[in-house]
């Protein structure tokens, strides 16, 4: 049998909800609309673009469908016999004072949180996962980020490699997808975007479509 090229990529995106000081996340924006807008741009080839949905911003309350929604990418991939095919996780958050895209390169096992999440929690200094040791803990992407990062600077976006992904509720969903998805054998990454009145929402929805054909082209 002759091979028939490598098989599909899918890409399982995630935005969050509104939170304390950001009253509208672009993260929100951005994933509600990804769909229709990369059915107008047409999808990389070799690339599903799989569900795309929105977390509460929130850490230990929202867990159940945070991992509801992981495991959903996992059963679909094994009810479609699909183990040749690669799952990515991708994860966008929202920093307020961020003038760049980032490319988030690890996640921190602690939960210290500057304000309540949306469900009234406010951990200082927990580890994540009390399983995985102290506070100091790193999880990193398996995903090439600096690679990433430059193919991304080469197509105009304004965007930096980050090693630090917060204390809060995107660092807690990050450490808990990375950890997931080395169980599973997928792969995650998390991506910062600034707020709209920074870089415009046209702007990020295309920095979202190359983030996707990037991520078509490494894996």
């Amino acid at each position: 049998m002759g091979s028939e090229g490598p098989p599909a990529v899918t890409i399982h995106v995630t935005g969050f909800k509104k939170f304390h000081g950001v009253s509208e996340n672009p993260t929100e924006t951005i994933v509600s609309n990804l769909q229709e807008f990369m059915k107008k741009k047409g999808l990389p080839k070799g690339l599903i673009l799989g569900s795309c949905s929105i977390l509460e911003t929130a850490g230990q309350g929202a867990l159940v469908p945070l991992y509801q929604t992981l495991q959903s990418a996992v059963s679909r991939n094994d009810s479609e016999s699909a183990h040749s095919g690669r799952v990515i996780w991708v994860h966008f958050g929202v920093n307020s004072g961020a003038t760049k895209f980032a490319i988030e390169h690890q996640a921190v096992n602690e939960a210290t949180f500057r304000c309540p999440d949306e469900m009234g929690w406010k951990p200082q200094k927990v580890p994540i996962i009390p399983a995985d040791g102290g506070i100091s803990r790193t999880r990193k992407t398996s995903l090439p980020a600096d690679e990433i990062t430059k193919a991304l600077a080469n197509m105009g976006h304004e965007v930096m490699t980050s090693d630090d992904a917060g204390r809060f509720v995107c660092n807690y969903v990050y450490y808990h997808s990375l950890r997931f998805s080395e169980q599973k054998g997928t792969k995650s990454l998390f991506v910062h975007v600034p707020l709209f009145l920074t870089i415009d929402e046209d702007t990020q929805m295309q920095f979202a479509a190359s983030l996707l054909e990037v991520l078509a082209s490494f894996c």
